[in-house]
């Protein structure tokens, strides 16, 4: 029996330095660091690159007159179209649409005809003034959208015009 002792004993004291062997127990919880919260990434302050102030006063454009069944431009009118070329380049990137305008003689083809190389003369001076092109719109309404109704020199003169109109 005491044999029997022995061996028993021999066998427990082996089971136990066998599960003591390794440096981490095997059933053993481990304890677990808590979580800490997220947080919020700091929020730093957005450097916006130094920008040149922008007019935005509105645009101001003067309309430019003809003589009497004309389309080329006088030294008044080219005077007017450079100050409405500096405007255009002051606001950038907006557009304008010019009108082509005649008194009420004339037939409707006639004057519409007269009326689109009336905004055209306008436009192409814009341009060689360094407008661009692609900004620019004409449209010709001949003698249908007099300006003044009046039948006689002093309202003529005013329907003989480009009309400007900013996009």
């Amino acid at each position: 029996m005491i044999k029997r002792f022995m061996v028993l004993a021999t066998m427990i004291l082996l089971v136990a330095l066998a599960g003591c062997g390794g440096d981490k127990a095997v059933d053993e919880p481990v304890a677990a660091e808590p979580t800490p919260a997220p947080t919020e990434p700091a929020e730093e302050p957005i450097e916006e690159p130094a920008s040149q102030p922008v007019d935005m006063s509105p645009v101001s454009l003067n309309d430019v007159f003809f003589d009497f069944d004309q389309f080329n431009l006088t030294s008044e009118s080219k005077s007017t179209l450079e100050s409405n070329a500096r405007e255009l380049k002051r606001v950038g990137d907006s557009g304008v649409t010019i009108e082509g305008h005649c008194d009420e003689r004339g037939t409707k083809a006639y004057n519409l005809a007269l009326g689109e190389k009336r905004a055209n003369a306008a436009k192409d001076y814009l341009v060689t003034l360094g407008v661009t092109a692609s900004r620019i719109n004409t449209i010709s309404y001949g003698k249908e959208r007099p300006f003044d109704s009046g039948h006689d020199e002093s309202a003529w003169a005013k329907n003989r015009r480009a009309h400007f109109l900013s996009n």
